[in-house]
């Protein structure tokens, strides 16, 4: 008789919450990070990345549109191995990665809807005056009705401390 070991208390894979992290290049990226990180930690889940690839403006010049989309997805696969040691630090295993072309917002919303894993969206808000960002902006407002899981919104102004105290 074959049985499936797991630790305890540890749900089966297929039960375990997913955290999912939009990546970006903002300081509240990490803020939302940690977040996540501690909170999967906490609650026996994992961590989840998204990168999505915008499209580039050169769709005239297809030589230059190739290799600016090559270098793009380059940049994609290094973010995301950096991205990717520092779940793996405060976590103790890797994250499941998703890199997308397209609208980001598009592209989020697609995804949760194929993937019935992702059970959190975890977004940092950023520190400007301006507003939390055009993503939250738009999760918020006029996509509100698409989300079908929870949106944590995390301050960017949070330490790490604040963080850890919070989760």
């Amino acid at each position: 008789m074959m049985t499936e070991e797991r630790s305890a208390g540890a749900p089966p894979e297929a039960e375990r919450r997913m955290f999912l992290v939009v990546v970006d290049e903002s300081e509240e990226l990490h803020v939302a990070l940690r977040f996540a990180c501690r909170r999967a930690q906490r609650t026996g889940g994992r961590v989840a990345l998204l990168y999505v690839m915008e499209p580039s403006d050169f769709a005239h010049w297809m030589a230059v549109k190739k290799v600016m989309e090559e270098e793009q997805r380059t940049a994609a696969e290094e973010r995301l191995q950096s991205l990717s040691s520092m779940v793996m630090e405060w976590t103790g295993e890797m994250p499941v990665l998703f890199i997308r072309d397209g609208s980001r917002r598009d592209e989020l919303l697609r995804l949760m809807d194929e993937e019935p894993a992702i059970s959190i969206l975890v977004l940092g808000a950023a520190r400007t005056p301006g507003g939390p960002g055009p993503l939250i902006s738009a999760l918020t407002g006029k996509y509100s009705e698409a989300l079908h899981v929870p949106l944590t919104i995390v301050p960017g102004t949070l330490s790490k401390e604040e963080i850890d105290a919070l989760t």
